[in-house]
């Protein structure tokens, strides 16, 4: 087999903010200490310097906001082979590496391979597929970030990046990961999911929280950048659907409704999207 793949050629990409200091990745790396990784840190902070003694511990330290720049960052300064991007919340699974590099060497064609995790204190996994498969435009929507990795030449060759404007602490706090592998999927890239579970992740999900105003507003802004003016339709859809789940009461329709509406304008402001 010629796609083999060697620990050193694996790294993990976490996003952060305001650190000074490693005591965060203790908890995340429960079975070996974190040097024994290849590790690259984007601390974003107005304030903090985050500084490495680990040779295998890289630091970038950034004045931006905002997860898919910070992401971005990342990417373009990974320096091995397969990457791993995760959060700074994470506990990972004893042998993930392991998992993640026999994946890729099995998928030979694999750019991108995703895969499942769990919320700390559940036992069932949070994706109910069992077997591998070849991921389509469909399927990429229940992708979380913290379960893709990929092969850094190929995502760099096809210019394969966050799009800024979504994800949290930009305009539109969801679906950064959602549009990252649209983008692959556009790009011709091949995208493949592979069952083992890598990682255990806290049980609230900012990307969970139905109904709020915030994710009207961004989920708008999305599905007008996908669908132009049928977001409009969609929108009203969505906002009875709300109400359908009791994630809102009636009287809330219209004031949900501005938000999406507000969200739509956003995104037009900040891409000069005409209709």
């Amino acid at each position: 087999m010629s796609n083999v793949f060697s620990e050193n050629d694996f790294e993990i990409l976490i996003a952060t903010k305001d650190r000074s200091n490693f005591d965060f990745l203790v908890p995340m790396f429960p079975f070996e200490h974190f040097s024994g990784f290849n590790i690259l840190i984007v601390n974003q902070s107005q304030n903090h310097v985050l500084v490495s003694g680990f040779d295998s511990v890289r630091v970038i330290n950034s004045t931006e906001t905002g997860l898919s720049k910070s992401r971005n960052k990342a990417i373009q300064n990974a320096s091995k082979k397969i990457c791993l991007i995760t959060d700074d919340d994470v506990v990972f699974a004893e042998n993930f590496r392991n998992h993640i590099l026999l994946a890729f060497q099995n998928q030979e064609k694999a750019d991108i391979i995703t895969f499942n995790h769990q919320r700390i204190g559940v036992l069932q996994p949070q994706k109910k597929w069992n077997s591998a498969f070849k991921h389509n435009s469909k399927t990429i929507w229940n992708v979380s970030s913290i379960e893709i990795a990929f092969k850094v030449a190929e995502i760099k060759k096809k210019n394969i990046a966050f799009d800024t404007n979504f994800g949290l602490g930009s305009f539109f706090e969801t679906a950064e990961e959602f549009l990252f592998l649209k983008t692959a999927l556009n790009q011709s890239g091949n995208v493949y999911f592979s069952p083992e579970i890598i990682v255990s992740h806290p049980k609230f999900s900012s990307g969970k929280d139905e109904g709020s105003d915030t994710l009207i507003y961004s989920r708008a802004a999305l599905f007008y950048k996908l669908y132009g003016s049928f977001a409009f339709v969609w929108l009203a859809k969505y906002v009875f659907f709300l109400i359908r789940k009791k994630y809102i009461r009636f009287s809330e329709a219209e004031e949900k409704y501005k938000s999406g509406l507000a969200g739509i304008a956003k995104f037009r402001e900040i891409t000069q999207h005409k209709l």
